[in-house]
């Protein structure tokens, strides 16, 4: 959701609850209020309210903050985001919104984006905003959310699941990948990644909260997967088999499929496609080259083969995504 023509930038407002985590509370300022197009202009405003009227907000450190704007700043939201609470009361005992929450709430406008960091997915689900989608939140709330609201499919595994005009985020730094991720997806990975830079964060991390979930984890002294991935970027174009790939590590096939799934969170499979959906990207955005020599450097094959990737994780076709961000790049 790209800001609306020329006359504003797109309004990011960020709700303050009480026993807000300020790392949350930062992200979005952080992020979004450096996305700024070719001619310098900011491409997002970001302000901060509360449920109640402009005053103190308590957090979960030993300060409090002032936040400018009471609840009716959310009348005026393109995009609203829910971070992290350590007090949402019933709402997190009972999965019910206070009088007081709801009556912010009803000060969103039809049509606006929704998203949350972390346990802010409570206050989208409570509210209605997630029945019969999908939605993640930290892995180890995971279930205890799922149990609360059943009819929302919760998946403990992934960084951020993006479902359209509603976004939800698993704990605390995925903040930062939710949010890179609509600055992307709002325009373009130049900007996304120039933001990234100057935020000094990896502009697309691989894998998802299989990573950071404590289980058993492989001796440090064995080999790791690392060699192999770096080989296999360099080498998107060409078809990269399995095999290849675990003999970089001399291990076996199996052996290096698991040690991979505990390393990255995904299956290589499932990397090497992320990979080259991204350099897809890349290429998309920043050259002329046919669609059909894009589908090529990027190891899909055909354009076809692309198209398919594409609709599948970016939900357009490589024509309609080039002539959305490569024309950005023009103006």
């Amino acid at each position: 959701m790209a800001s609306s023509g020329e006359s504003r930038p797109h309004r990011v407002v960020v709700l303050a609850l009480d026993g807000l985590l300020p790392f949350e509370l930062g992200i979005p300022h952080r992020i979004f209020t450096r996305a700024r197009d070719e001619h310098g202009r900011a491409l997002y405003e970001v302000l901060t309210c509360s449920v109640r009227p402009p005053g103190p907000v308590v957090t979960d450190a030993d300060f409090t903050i002032h936040v400018p704007h009471g609840p009716e700043a959310l009348a005026t939201a393109d995009t609203v985001i829910v971070p992290a609470s350590y007090e949402l009361g019933p709402l997190y005992d009972d999965g019910r919104l206070t009088p007081e929450l709801a009556a912010a709430l009803a000060h969103v406008r039809p049509g606006t984006r929704m998203a949350s960091i972390c346990t802010g997915v409570y206050v989208l689900a409570a509210a209605g905003y997630l029945d019969g989608r999908p939605a993640t939140t930290h892995w180890s709330d995971a279930d205890r959310f799922q149990r609360m609201f059943p009819a929302i499919r919760v998946d403990p595994d992934v960084l951020f699941i993006d479902d359209g005009d509603v976004l939800t985020s698993a704990g605390v730094a995925a903040g930062l990948d939710l949010c890179l991720h609509i600055v992307r997806r709002d325009h373009g990975a130049a900007v996304a990644n120039e933001v990234a830079r100057r935020t000094v964060v990896p502009p697309h991390r691989d894998g998802g909260q299989a990573q950071y979930i404590h289980r058993p984890v492989p001796d440090p002294q064995l080999a790791t997967t690392t060699a192999a991935r770096t080989w296999a970027l360099a080498r998107l174009h060409e078809p990269i088999q399995l095999r290849d790939l675990a003999a970089r590590e001399a291990m076996s096939v199996r052996t290096f499929t698991r040690r991979f799934r505990e390393e990255v969170g995904v299956s290589p499979g499932q990397w090497l496609t992320q990979q080259r959906v991204e350099l897809a990207r890349r290429l998309l955005e920043s050259t002329d080259l046919p669609i059909d020599r894009v589908a090529r450097d990027c190891g899909f094959g055909t354009a076809q083969s692309m198209r398919s990737h594409l609709q599948q994780n970016l939900g357009v076709t490589p024509t309609a995504y080039r002539r959305t961000f490569r024309a950005a790049v023009r103006t």
